[in-house]
């Protein structure tokens, strides 16, 4: 099936996904995260900020910067991404496409990046995602450090065996659903 047939089919399925479901499994999502070793190790991590029924990752935000860590949310900028660093949740207003952006010009280089959150429409079971098609995370991951861990938030809804990749396309490290956890950097 073509990228844009199931970026539609799973958009549509998670868009008429019942809001308490949404916020239940978010909820278990973060909560495997920040149990895990990933969260404990990543000093500078980049979060994306939920539209749409995506995964939520206020929880990991309000930790990280609990923590002291250097925490980062994209803004687009042209065809790209850049990375802005945020004190708070605060720090993030309506931006492009109607997704929170951070307001501050602290900038953070990729490279500078231990770990990014990515979001996603559909994942796989070998670390392939499709996004919303305009590549702006790929662009992203493509300057990140090669001991950058690229973590993918999904419902378990939002799996399937395998997706088409192209060449430009970024694998991720990890993936984290509400009941499992991939590890693709083995």
């Amino acid at each position: 099936m073509p990228k844009q047939s199931i970026r539609t089919q799973f958009l549509v399925e998670r868009k008429a996904r019942p809001i308490d479901s949404c916020i239940d499994a978010s909820a278990k999502v973060q909560q495997r995260f920040l149990r895990s070793s990933l969260f404990r190790r990543a000093d500078c991590l980049a979060l994306y900020s939920a539209i749409n029924n995506e995964v939520a990752t206020d929880a990991v935000a309000m930790l990280a910067i609990e923590a002291g860590k250097t925490l980062v949310y994209p803004r687009i900028k042209g065809d790209d991404l850049e990375f802005v660093e945020v004190q708070s949740l605060s720090d993030l207003v309506p931006g492009a496409f109607g997704v929170l952006e951070p307001m501050g010009c602290r900038m953070v280089a990729v490279a500078a990046l231990d770990l990014i959150i990515v979001p996603g429409v559909v994942f796989d079971h070998v670390g392939h995602r499709l996004g919303y098609g305009r590549g702006f995370y790929d662009r992203a991951l493509s300057l990140c450090r090669t001991d950058c861990l690229k973590v993918g938030f999904a419902y378990d809804a939002q799996l399937v065996e395998s997706l088409p990749a192209a060449k430009h396309d970024k694998a991720l490290s990890v993936l984290m659903t509400e009941s499992q956890t991939f590890d693709f950097s083995a």
